[in-house]
């Protein structure tokens, strides 16, 4: 990931709460095999384990996911991993990737640059998103016939499930909000099904960088432009954008006007 200065965000501890806010992430693997690609990526919703913001810490959190055991690339793995390790689980010998994007991001038209775009002309289109990618080594759990394989599973989907439910749907069971839906609602039977058919994959977050691209590279008069040009779209995307334009570029006047000192 290109972490451009005016971007980048370098407090660990921000951007696993990035993450935590948007856990759908995006599993990259480049693994040597005979039957698959050597690059492959799974869209997986995670939970994450947070540990450490201390950029020092040799692991700063743990991802735990699942996905569907017939998805070629959970067959990619387990052949990896079967090749050396025990018949529960085992780690993969290459590092991993995972990315995460938020749900907030639009395209930047040079019409919103109100301050550069009439004394210049000198402005194009961009794309304003917020990122997280992580590095990392990854255990791959594949065989639920092993209780430590089962219990893994076990808790990632409960917890899981309870994340999706309250912190994404909003089911809490307090006051007007219904209660949320748990595994134990379903039979134990059928879970215990479910749960030969996937594999779980823990990432222990070696590396991590992120990005908040914002507009924050604009002078003031075009941040303003670019607020105001968000702000009348009347959308639900536009207004976050516009606030995350406003809080970023408040952030970079701040540290400017610190150094400064």
């Amino acid at each position: 990931m290109y972490l451009r200065a005016a971007h980048a965000e370098s407090s660990i501890k921000t951007l696993l709460e990035f993450i935590r806010e948007n856990p759908l992430g995006v599993l990259t693997t480049a693994i040597s095999s005979p039957s698959y690609p050597l690059l492959q990526s799974s869209h997986i919703p995670w939970v994450l384990d947070f540990i450490s913001e201390d950029p020092d810490a040799p692991v700063k959190g743990r991802l735990r996911g699942h996905m569907a055991k017939q998805n070629p690339h959970s067959k990619a793995m387990i052949e990896s991993v079967t090749a050396t390790g025990s018949p529960s689980t085992s780690q993969l010998q290459q590092d991993v990737m995972v990315l995460f994007t938020s749900m907030h991001h639009h395209y930047v038209t040079p019409k919103f640059y109100t301050e550069t775009k009439p004394s210049t002309a000198k402005v194009v289109p961009t794309w304003n998103y917020s990122a997280a990618q992580v590095y990392g080594k990854a255990t791959i759990y594949y065989d639920s016939s092993y209780p430590q394989t089962s219990e893994y599973l076990s808790q990632q989907i409960r917890d899981l499930s309870n994340l999706c439910e309250t912190s994404i749907m909003g089911y809490t069971g307090q006051g007007d909000r219904v209660e949320p839906w748990k595994v134990s609602d379903a039979p134990e039977r059928y879970i215990e099904i479910m749960k030969k058919n996937i594999i779980g994959i823990e990432v222990a977050i070696e590396s991590i960088g992120g990005k908040f691209k914002m507009s924050q590279e604009m002078g003031k008069g075009d941040r303003e432009g670019v607020i105001e040009g968000f702000t009348k779209l009347g959308s639900d995307v536009g207004n976050h954008i516009a606030c995350l334009v406003k809080e970023r570029g408040e952030m970079k006047d701040a540290t400017a006007k610190e150094a400064a000192k």
